[in-house]
Formats: C-alpha cells, structure tokens, sequence
C-alpha cells in the first residue's frame, strides 16, 4: 500500500495568558527554546516527511517561519483568528494535496514524535479520525452549580484527549465548512458532521503548558532527559602545486594566498567542524558520510558540508551548542578577519563558533608552511 501524503498544522496563535507571561505561549522560552521550536522538533521526527503548516500570532510570523526553517527546513506559516477554530481553519488552507492531516497545538511541546507516528498509522490502517487520550486516574464527580455531588462518573469510559489528533483530510475540511458551533476540539466537529473517530495510546509527555507550574515541569523533564556529547575533529591540507587554486578556510575565500589541495575546497577549519559534529553525534566522519570519491561533493565548499551535517543532526534529535576550533599554520593571517568568520560558521550552524589561530613555532609540515591543520571541538546536547 502506497503510504498516503501527510500535512501537520502546528497551531502556536494563543495568548498564554494564564502562563502569565509577555509573550504569546508558542514564543516562550522553555530550556533554551521556544515552546513551539520544541514542538517542531517532535514534528521532525516523524517517520515521515510531512508539510508542516505553522499557525501564529500576526505580528510574530517573522520568528515563526524563523524557526521553522531552522528545524524543518521548509513550511508555511500563516496568522492565525481569533479562536484556535479560526487558526485550524487558516492552516488548513494551506496544506495542500496532503490526505492525512494532524492538529497538534504547540503548547503541548514534548509530545514525542512516536505519538505522531502512531496517529498517522491509525489513520492510513482505519480511514478515521485517531485522537490520542490517556487513562482518567482521579476519581470524577458529577455536581450541580452549588456544588453539591450528584454522581461518580465511571471513569473506565472515559480518556483524556490529546494532540496530535488526525484525519482523513477531506473530512476535516468538509466539517470545518460545515461547523455550526464552536468547540475546543477538532474530533468533536468530526463527530458533528456524522464521521467517526477513535482514541488512540496517547503519552504522558504529551501534557499541555499552560500554567507557570506546567513550564516549569516541561523544564524539569528536558534537564533529566538531556544528554550533552562532545565531539572532537582534525583535518589537514597540503598546500595545492596549481598557483590558480584559490584557498578557502573558515567557508571564506582568502584573495591571493595560496590554495590547498583536496577532494573538495580543501577547507580544514569547516571538514574539521564536520568530523568534530559527526563524532559527537556517533554518525560517523566526514569521508564516510559525504565519500572522497563522490563526485557531488568534488570542489564543493565548507557551507554545503556544514549545512547538511547540521540537518543531519537535526533529524536525529540532536541540538549544537557550541564550537570552537584552532588553525595551525604559518598563513593566511589570521585575526583580521576572525570575527567575520566567526559569524558565517556560527550563522551555518545555527551556534557560537569561534575559530583561533596559531603557529607551530617553524616546527613540522605546518611551520615549514607545506600546509595547514585544524582541530575542533563540538558540545552537542539531545
């Protein structure tokens, strides 16, 4: 069976006002984060690749389509109305010829990407709406409006819904068109308009930020379940023979000095950044991932090594946090273009990179100036 196209709308437009903080919910910070760039995280983990469609405050679209770009690489973002009905309806405008659809709301940022991969699997299996829900553990009464009990609600019979919640994406949209009320939740205007629907295993983490109390649980978790490696790399370059080969270190072109030799730019600072990321993550090196002798990568520069060992890591649940290196050779000099080198590394990988410089005092190949050494050090955290 051909596996069916599949859209996620993330909705982050809420106020969060009972977080009582200055920003929209989705915009908080939460361990280094934005709620909602946590949230996309889970999102990039799927199994699948879907279009992800970001619902968002008008005013934050910018920082929005920001971070999706980051973590997902591509997507729509769109401004959301004036109830989360109104945001799921803007987003579904926008997902295009996807035949399954997820609504996740954002404030439900460490909802694991496993719970997505379910939903979409009892979608495809059963051509219906899957909502993920949980257990009901406290016991549930029934009052009137004193306050007086009436009766024990029997809670075998009752879930805990969460998002992700999926559907056959035809049947979402007809009953959006078709809402004749308001309502909170998107399997209730499924059931409305007469379509089934099913709980599927939801997740503990799956839990919804909405009070301080609930951040600082989120917080909580993700100190306990992180996990932080260090990586380190090297890589070395001869000076190139050919006095036309122009030399690139730190992905920055370096005007009349002379080139070193290699398969690809022969950069040693941005091939020792990629070795050093690709260790700390256990994905292996530089010459088993992109290959010495693949022909794609032959001239190619240090950003398109970067760029793709970042994405790589990204799809692995894995963050940079910092690196730094140091450039062991005689020339070019240095320093004056340091901070400028700093900023294109640091912009391709998305974190502080600093990159020194230093001699060998005329010692060995890199003081007798036959080329040039780097040796990096990578903090990665998951």
């Amino acid at each position: 069976m051909t596996a069916r196209r599949v859209a996620v709308i993330v909705v982050a437009a809420g106020s969060g006002t009972r977080l009582g903080a200055d920003l929209p919910k989705a915009f908080v910070p939460l361990a280094g984060r934005t709620i909602l760039e946590h949230a996309l995280h889970s999102v990039a983990g799927m199994a699948r690749t879907p279009h992800v469609v970001v619902v968002a405050p008008g005013h934050l679209l910018a920082e929005a389509r920001t971070v999706l770009e980051r973590v997902i690489g591509s997507g729509d973002v769109v401004p959301g109305g004036a109830t989360r009905q109104a945001s799921v309806a803007a987003g579904l405008a926008l997902i295009g010829d996807a035949e399954i659809v997820l609504v996740h709301d954002a404030a439900r940022a460490l909802a694991p990407a496993e719970l997505f991969d379910r939903v979409v699997d009892a979608v495809e299996r059963t051509g219906a709406g899957a909502v993920p829900g949980m257990p009901v553990a406290d016991t549930i009464k029934r009052t009137d409006a004193s306050g007086a009990i009436l009766d024990t609600v029997d809670r075998d019979t009752l879930a805990a819904v969460q998002t992700p919640q999926g559907f056959p994406a035809d049947q979402l949209i007809a009953a959006y068109a078709a809402a004749g009320r308001s309502v909170t939740d998107d399997a209730q205007l499924i059931a409305d308009a007469g379509h089934p629907a099913h709980v599927v295993p939801g997740d503990p983490l799956a839990f919804k930020i909405t009070t301080a109390w609930d951040l600082h649980r989120a917080e909580e978790l993700l100190r306990e379940a992180s996990v932080t490696r260090i990586g380190v790399g090297t890589d070395t370059h001869a000076f190139s023979d050919d006095p036309a080969a122009p030399l690139w270190v730190a992905c920055l072109e370096w005007p009349g000095e002379r080139g070193l030799s290699g398969h690809s730019d022969g950069d040693p600072v941005a091939h020792a950044i990629v070795d050093a990321l690709l260790s700390a993550a256990g994905l292996g090196d530089i010459g088993g991932v992109f290959g010495t002798s693949d022909l794609r990568f032959a001239g190619a520069h240090g950003d398109v090594f970067l760029s793709e060992t970042r994405r790589l890591l990204t799809e692995a649940g894995w963050r940079i946090e910092n690196v730094s290196v140091q450039l062991i050779g005689n020339r070019p000099r240095f320093a004056p273009r340091k901070a400028e080198a700093d900023a294109v590394l640091s912009e391709l990988l998305g974190a502080p990179v600093a990159v020194t410089a230093t001699t060998t005092d005329g010692l060995g190949f890199t003081g007798r100036g036959e080329g040039l050494a780097a040796i990096a050090t990578a903090l990665l955290t998951r």
